[in-house]
């Protein structure tokens, strides 16, 4: 009996701390000695984000990035009466090589088609541009074809998305006030990311694709970017032939490089008519290989370009350049940038957009080297 008594008073003391020997716990008149706490449940810790670059710039996709949808490359005219060109602004990477005859000509890369503005003066394609983005499978914009370019068309079953004026001749128009002006045919016919997407949903092009890999190896976009290891670079002259050079100055303000051409013996200012911006790149690379006239092609010049030979180059960003090597391989194969070296360790691109030249290597001799002006590189040349 006593036991009992014993095991009841314990009970009753400690009735206000926890909930025992079978009673609900007190409640207190003064809001002390509280019922039992319960212990909150942990919070799941949040998953990071997935790594996702987009694959023309690097930076980190935004709301606004299409996901899934190829990018879109359109063949731009770049013969000196055919400037200014219009949209390549808004291009996230612009190839310039030279074609027939010592012009050169463009091609922008474009992530979302539906955001591209007006773009143009459209042009032929030619096959080395499309070997050279082969591997990511665009939407390829042009008007007509060299022949060589046509049987590539053909190789790789590429005819669903070679989006040209043969196809569908609303893909593009004519500029009425260009032509008022005098301007050739050939320099006046423009498209638009309403026009493509009109285009691609008309035809029920496929238009999805997933990349696994961006365009260059890039920074992670989470990490700050790396400083060029190779010495200072403020200006940056590319000879494609004789008549057409690229030069670009490098603008400490914004960080980027700032397009210039020549024409009539000066450089003028490369500008985008549709909205008076000079173009500009955060990254330039500068890539030599041995470009010649396809055999059999002669009456015509038709031009290849022997990327499966790979070259050495330079890379030009903030200011600064690093000598490089680039690789390719085949056509299906990405554009690779690696060390210069020879341990083809991969070189990292920093975020942003990109101006990529393939140059001939028989204009190595009048390239400047970083720090030389072209009269320094002019006299070297010569002896």
């Amino acid at each position: 009996m006593k036991r009992f008594a014993a095991a009841a008073l314990a009970c009753l003391m400690f009735a206000g701390l926890f909930a025992g020997c079978g009673s609900k716990p007190a409640s207190s008149a003064g809001g002390e000695n509280s019922a039992a706490v319960t212990e909150p449940t942990p919070s799941p810790t949040p998953e990071p984000d997935p790594y996702s670059p987009n694959p023309l710039t690097g930076l980190e996709k935004d709301e606004s990035y299409p996901e899934g949808q190829r990018i879109t490359a359109i063949m731009v005219n770049n013969i000196v009466g055919c400037r200014p060109q219009r949209g390549l602004s808004d291009a996230k990477v612009l190839y310039e090589i030279k074609v027939e005859g010592g012009i050169t000509r463009f091609m922008a890369l474009y992530d979302d088609y539906n955001s591209i503005p007006t773009v143009g003066p459209i042009r032929s394609a030619r096959d080395q541009f499309f070997r050279m983005v082969l591997p990511f499978q665009p939407l390829y914009v042009h008007i007509g074809e060299s022949s060589v370019q046509k049987q590539y068309i053909a190789d790789y079953d590429y005819s669903e998305w070679n989006l040209d004026d043969n196809k569908d001749s609303n893909l593009f128009w004519r500029d009425q006030n260009r032509l008022n002006q005098g301007y050739p045919l050939e320099h006046t016919a423009y498209t638009s990311g309403e026009r493509i997407a009109a285009t691609v949903s008309n035809k029920g092009i496929d238009d999805r694709r997933s990349y696994n890999s961006a365009i260059f190896d890039f920074v992670p976009y989470d990490e700050s970017a790396r400083t060029l290891t190779g010495g200072e670079a403020s200006e940056v002259t590319i000879y494609h032939s004789a008549s057409y050079r690229t030069r670009m100055n490098y603008d400490a303000a914004s960080g980027k490089y700032m397009m210039s051409q020549y024409a009539s013996g000066s450089y003028s200012p490369t500008v985008d008519e549709n909205n008076g911006v000079q173009l500009s790149f955060d990254n330039v690379l500068v890539l030599f290989t041995d470009i010649h006239t396809y055999p059999g092609h002669e009456a015509k010049d038709l031009q290849y370009v022997a990327y499966g030979d790979g070259g050495v180059g330079y890379y030009y960003n903030g200011g600064r350049f690093e000598e490089v090597r680039w690789l390719k391989g085949t056509d299906l194969d990405v554009l690779r940038i690696v060390s210069a070296d020879g341990t083809e360790t991969p070189v990292q691109i920093n975020c942003g957009t990109s101006y990529v030249a393939v140059v001939d290597i028989d204009e190595a001799i009048n390239f400047e080297e970083p720090g030389q002006t072209e009269e320094q590189a002019s006299s070297s040349a010569q002896g």
